[in-house]
């Protein structure tokens, strides 16, 4: 069971949807629109690097940096599903605005997982190295209540998170480009999910169709 808990109540799934607090009001939110997307798409690297490129179908695209510094095991075992072509064709099948979007499971309904399991790379495992905090746009694992269970789903937070999640999940980077694209999915239209019931999977579901490595140069400010 893939969890990621937000206020002792609020949860990121992967064995199974864990029932979340219902919102107050109902989602009335755009489809993915590249017009209101990161939409530069960047040559694709000949080798693994620390960045790398979400394409979503439609256009629309966001790219993020890895920290292996932060957790290695983590980082390393994404790059080696991204290189393998892993994540091409999935999705993001739970999106919770103002909290985070996650994706990367094989089954598309939260409860598909990758061969390998990793370390839980996080301070409440005994891993003190990782020190980053779980603010918008980072990316990090989900798991379920077994703290080494983590393997192919991830979150990016979508709003600051950091009492709910810092120390208990492994964050391995940050989107640093085509945040825009990120908020767009997270503002979509979502209806129940089929195991719990609760309001996050997108209708209309957000598919990866591919992510690969780039050399990006951050721009000037």
């Amino acid at each position: 069971m893939l969890v990621l808990s937000l206020l002792l109540t609020f949860f990121v799934a992967c064995d199974r949807d864990i029932t979340a607090p219902t919102k107050s009001k109902e989602d009335t939110s755009p489809v993915v629109d590249p017009s209101l997307c990161y939409t530069v798409s960047l040559p694709q690297a000949t080798d693994i690097t620390k960045f790398v490129q979400f394409n979503i179908e439609g256009g629309a695209t966001f790219v993020v940096e890895l920290y292996p510094q932060y957790a290695p095991q983590t980082v390393d075992n994404f790059q080696k599903l991204v290189y393998a072509g892993f994540y091409d064709g999935l999705t993001f099948h739970r999106v919770v605005e103002g909290f985070m979007i996650q994706g990367g499971d094989p089954k598309g309904n939260g409860t598909g997982s990758s061969p390998n399991k990793i370390y839980g790379e996080f301070s409440a495992n005994g891993f003190e190295q990782n020190t980053l905090s779980h603010e918008r746009g980072v990316i990090s694992m989900a798991r379920s209540n077994n703290p080494d269970s983590a393997s192919c789903q991830f979150f990016i937070v979508h709003e600051d998170s950091h009492d709910a999640l810092d120390g208990k999940y492994a964050a391995f980077g940050r989107v640093v480009a085509g945040m825009e694209t990120v908020d767009t999915i997270a503002k979509l239209d979502v209806t129940a999910q089929p195991i719990s019931g609760e309001r996050s999977k997108p209708v209309r579901t957000p598919v990866i169709t591919s992510i690969y490595f780039v050399n990006y140069v951050a721009p000037v400010a």
